[in-house]
């Protein structure tokens, strides 16, 4: 039997699995770690201890339980959150924390410089997106700028996998996916990186190399065979940002299909038939040559629902917590006994885009508990979801299948409101184990072991979430796309 390892970075867990060729799990790892949030609009991770050395632990981890020897594990992928930023120097030592995703927001005043000196019709016709808090470009302008010292030292800027495929290979490189997020940098007509819409960023010669997600990146070397327990010369892919490794583990890899991720934030992945540009949400070479892709994320869902728990329900055991949570907010009525929420707890991106927006509660009264709260946390998350997917609907862009995955596919009330919300069914796999599960398929197709069709039966559909019309949820979703129109403008100057 032929195995193969993947493991994945998330914002809050690293995640591992040990997979044969037929997809089954022999070993599954985890472990925990924490998103920095230095200054008010800041998010980061320390790559030491938060990527490699949770990279390493899970895959110890993974070989002890499974018993399965090193020899045996005939490749390895690995995915992370992304796109970040990351310095290091001619070793490939971290010279800062890694600046992460969207969530950052850090380059505000670079992303607003740029798309005035660039325009905005160039970066569509160039980069495909729009620049915002997504966008690693500005980050690395930002840092020239703030960490003048920091950005001259640099030999390479990474991002989080191509920090893990270097400390496994000693290759820097980069997936095509991923490198889209490194507008202006990026050309999505040629596929290369480029520096004539704005040469003062960095060198290009700083960059990794470009590679497809399914091509072997380099092999194991000595050294990490060492700390890893792998085998000296196991082939590694080049990886890609989980959001894409979670769609292929549940076989969203059809023109038509949509995979929304209930992780950290909602991310959606749309397979597109073909190139579909506009400011509103984001575009990338898919995983494949010649393949398109189309994205949307939100900046809060899962991160909302724990610091809800850590705020809201100290009285309550970590281990306990959801489930209670979940079961309060099933007393409450949909539309939460008319309360409001927007979500929006570090800005929000997609499809508003929007640094200054604000969390709000809207339309508390005494009689209101904290179930009906909870309820209408997770109701906004889910407003805040069908504002992307009507956005895709606007472009044309309507799924023809939509595979949920990730943590959150877990509480029952969250499914559910969504597909009620959205009025779109989702279809949910057996396996929800996630990006890593989708990297192990990524190390199997690279090195032969299967071909892409093969996902359906490494994991079969196990239930369908039906949408349920609900006049309630329409009406609320008015009020809530009206809630944020009426109070951005205070949003704004509160910052």
């Amino acid at each position: 039997m032929a195995y193969t390892l993947g493991i994945d970075i998330g914002t809050y867990e690293t995640k591992g699995v040990l997979v044969d060729e037929t997809g089954v799990i022999h070993a599954q790892a985890a472990r925990a770690h924490k998103m920095l949030v230095p200054q008010t609009g800041w998010a980061e991770h320390r790559p030491e201890q938060d990527w490699w050395g949770d990279f390493v632990f899970v895959c110890k981890t993974l070989l002890n339980e499974s018993g399965v020897g090193p020899n045996e594990i005939k490749a390895v992928a690995c995915s992370a959150i992304g796109p970040c930023m990351l310095p290091v120097d001619a070793n490939g030592n971290p010279l800062m924390n890694g600046v992460l995703y969207g969530v950052d927001c850090r380059a505000e005043s670079e992303v607003r410089e740029l798309t005035k000196r660039i325009g905005k019709e160039t970066l569509i016709a160039r980069c495909g997106n729009a620049l915002t808090s997504q966008s690693v470009g500005p980050k690395i302008l930002w840092l020239r700028r703030q960490r003048p010292e920091i950005h001259a030292k640099a030999a390479h800027i990474l991002t989080s996998t191509s920090f893990l495929v270097q400390r496994l290979t000693g290759e820097v490189v980069i997936d095509h996916y991923t490198a889209a997020n490194f507008s202006p940098l990026y050309d999505i007509s040629t596929r290369s990186w480029v520096d004539d819409l704005a040469d003062d960023i960095v060198p290009l010669a700083k960059l990794p190399r470009l590679l497809w997600s399914n091509e072997i990146a380099g092999h194991i070397t000595k050294a990490a065979a060492e700390i890893t327990g792998l085998a000296q010369g196991t082939p590694v892919t080049a990886g890609t940002i989980d959001a894409a490794a979670e769609a292929l583990s549940v076989g969203a890899d059809r023109p038509g299909d949509m995979m929304m991720m209930y992780g950290s934030t909602i991310f959606i992945i749309l397979r597109a038939q073909s190139r579909v540009s506009d400011p509103r949400i984001w575009y990338a070479p898919w995983l494949f040559q010649g393949e398109h892709a189309s994205m949307a994320g939100l900046a809060t869902s899962g991160t909302l629902t724990h610091w809800f728990r850590d705020q809201m329900a100290r009285d309550l055991s970590v281990g306990d917590a959801f489930p209670a949570l979940a079961e309060e907010a099933a007393k409450s009525p949909p539309g939460a006994n008319g309360l409001l929420m927007l979500p929006y707890f570090s800005g929000e991106r997609t499809p508003i885009h929007d640094v200054n927006a604000k969390g709000v509660m809207f339309g508390l009264n005494l009689t209101h508990t904290r179930g009906d709260m909870y309820r209408a946390l997770i109701e906004g998350i889910a407003h805040s979801t069908r504002h992307v997917t009507e956005t895709f609907a606007e472009l044309g862009q309507v799924p023809t299948r939509l595979l949920a995955v990730g943590g959150g596919t877990k509480n029952a009330l969250w499914l559910q409101a969504t597909s009620d919300i959205t009025g779109l069914d989702q279809i949910v796999c057996e396996k929800t184990t996630g990006a890593s599960y989708g990297d192990a398929f990524l190390a199997a197709m690279a090195v032969g072991l299967v071909k892409r069709t093969d996902i359906a039966n490494w994991n079969p559909v196990a239930k369908t979430i039906t949408a349920r019309p609900n006049a309630t949820y329409d009406k609320a979703y008015g009020l809530f796309r009206r809630l944020y129109e009426q109070t951005k403008d205070i949003a704004a100057e509160l910052t």
